[in-house]
């Protein structure tokens, strides 16, 4: 059954969007804000201050068990036996055909716990995948229904948040999180992960509680200058640092190796499609996922097409945008290998006509 045909569903702050005058869009099911005062103005507000973003749309499942870091191992690409408690890791689920289901972060929460966080377009397909791979008797729970998760990104959102828990926030490093009292609030698992590169942190709580929390984070962000960010600046902000989106950089037949996630791909266990991934790696890959830059006047989207000087199909764009931060337009796009070196000149064809651009390294935006 299509998602048109299911009633869109509704986070437990999705009122509060409305009420604030967010423009409002169906994204994975779900009646999500995807800008309030302005795509630029939202963006920037991360980038210099502080902004919240709505992102309870996202899957939370958790695995418990004798045997949870087993079955985590034999369906992600990364070696989840080097977490320690209070780390995360990301990762992703290979299927079978050497494409990718989803990609997600690892919480591990003790020894036989773990919460796998997961794309909200993904979150059925994700859990009939992992859960053909539980034989082992593993106990899973979807909490994604009851949670919520604001993402509270940029450089003062330390300075807002840390009004309202005795946790010390600046002891929570890169990839990881800690569990405790947040705005008088037991059990919110507070995370350093981020999908914007601008510094801050991601607050899993109870739906009853959102309410809540928005106000309290608001109050406290107030003189920072804080702001609700929509999906649209969310966009921006994870394509300047070159983060792939699934759906659009990433998806059932790309695999890890061409997407430059060869780093969260490790051949020390059996997963899924390990061997596809190893000859991959050893041979070599006939295309390459990579950052390109308009030098010419045009903005790539996703799905045109990417030619080279003689107007040969050399490949497409995956994710693409005039970047607020850089004003200039960027973008991602698989391209034969013998086109992925940084400064080679390949050209996007927009509206029929090979517009020039080149290849550069990621991230596009440097702190």
């Amino acid at each position: 059954m299509s998602t048109t045909a299911l009633a869109i569903k509704a986070t437990a702050l999705s009122q509060k969007h409305i009420s604030l005058g967010a423009k409002m869009v169906e994204f994975a099911g779900y009646n999500m804000p995807v800008s309030y005062s302005g795509l630029n103005d939202e963006h920037a507000c991360v980038r210099s201050a502080m902004g919240v973003f709505d992102v309870s749309h996202m899957g939370e499942f958790i695995l418990k068990g004798e045997n949870a870091l087993d079955l985590i191992q034999r369906v992600t690409s990364n070696d989840a036996a080097v977490l320690t408690d209070g780390k995360i890791q990301y990762s992703c689920l290979p299927n079978d055909k050497g494409g990718i289901v989803d990609d997600l972060l690892v919480y591990r929460i003790d020894e036989k716990t773990y919460m796998l966080v997961v794309n909200a377009s993904n979150i059925e397909k994700d859990w009939n995948w992992i859960a053909k791979h539980n034989t082992k008797g593993v106990d899973m729970k979807n909490i994604s229904d009851q949670t919520s998760l604001l993402a509270v990104q940029g450089p003062k959102a330390i300075l807002a948040l840390q009004k309202l828990t005795d946790i010390n926030l600046s002891e929570i490093p890169y990839y990881t999180f800690k569990k405790g009292k947040f705005n008088g609030i037991d059990n919110v698992v507070v995370s350093n992960t981020g999908y914007t590169g601008a510094g801050g942190f991601e607050l899993y709580f109870e739906n009853e509680v959102a309410d809540k929390m928005w106000n309290a984070i608001f109050e406290a962000g107030k003189e920072f200058g804080i702001k609700p960010i929509g999906l649209g600046a969310r966009d921006t902000l994870r394509l300047e640092m070159g983060f792939c989106l699934y759906g659009n950089d990433i998806d059932d037949s790309t695999s890890p190796i061409e997407a430059g996630l060869g780093w969260i791909t490790k051949f020390t266990k059996e997963f899924t499609s390990k061997a596809t991934f190893l000859e991959q790696k050893e041979k070599g890959v006939s295309r390459k996922l990579v950052g390109i830059e308009m030098i010419d006047r045009g903005i790539p989207r996703h799905d045109y097409e990417v030619v080279d000087a003689a107007g040969n199909t050399i490949g497409k764009v995956t994710s693409g945008t005039q970047s607020p931060s850089l004003n200039k337009a960027i973008g991602m796009a698989y391209v034969k290998t013998e086109f992925a070196k940084a400064d080679t000149e390949i050209f996007v064809k927009i509206r029929d006509k090979a517009i020039k651009a080149k290849v550069v390294k990621i991230p596009f935006y440097k702190q």
